[in-house]
């Protein structure tokens, strides 16, 4: 456990959705489990009970995620800083220009990174290579693929 990150930056929406999931998690889902180990007891035999052991699955998953979810919420920064001097900084929505069009990343710690929903961890290479810059910049990121040219368009 000396490995876990001590510090997590997260947007305010973020920290807000890590609070909801630990509510529901610490409450409902609990219950919900709690409800379906005991039906499966019910059972008889435990030894060969898939429902028991399926519930059993579930609950070592979900309270491993609310410990997982504690531990990010005590080590939590919110980003406040969106760039200072009009450079990409964490929290940064970033406008860019590419070969195929334009696209929108916000600029987000690892632990709320969703790349489908444009969030991209500051440590991902896009992310890194955005970091600092500013409008008009361009920046050559190296993908699998090849070189993409991203063009900085405007940040805010």
């Amino acid at each position: 456990m000396n490995s876990q990150k001590s510090q997590f930056y997260l947007t305010a929406e973020g920290l807000q959705a890590l609070k909801v999931e630990l509510q529901e998690l610490s409450t409902s889902k609990r219950e919900e489990i709690a409800g379906r180990l005991k039906e499966a007891k019910a059972d008889g035999d435990l030894s060969e009970n898939a429902m028991y052991d399926a519930a059993r699955d579930e609950q070592s998953f979900v309270e491993g995620r609310i410990a997982e979810i504690e531990h990010i919420l005590k080590h939590a920064t919110v980003i406040m800083n969106k760039g200072k001097g009009g450079a990409v900084a964490l929290g940064s929505k970033v406008h860019v220009e590419l070969e195929e069009g334009e696209q929108e990343y916000v600029i987000v710690g690892s632990t709320e990174a969703n790349p489908d929903k444009g969030y991209i961890s500051d440590q991902s290479p896009i992310g890194k290579a955005l970091m600092g810059k500013k409008s008009g910049d361009q920046v050559a990121v190296e993908v699998p693929s090849g070189t993409i040219t991203y063009k900085i368009k405007h940040i805010s």
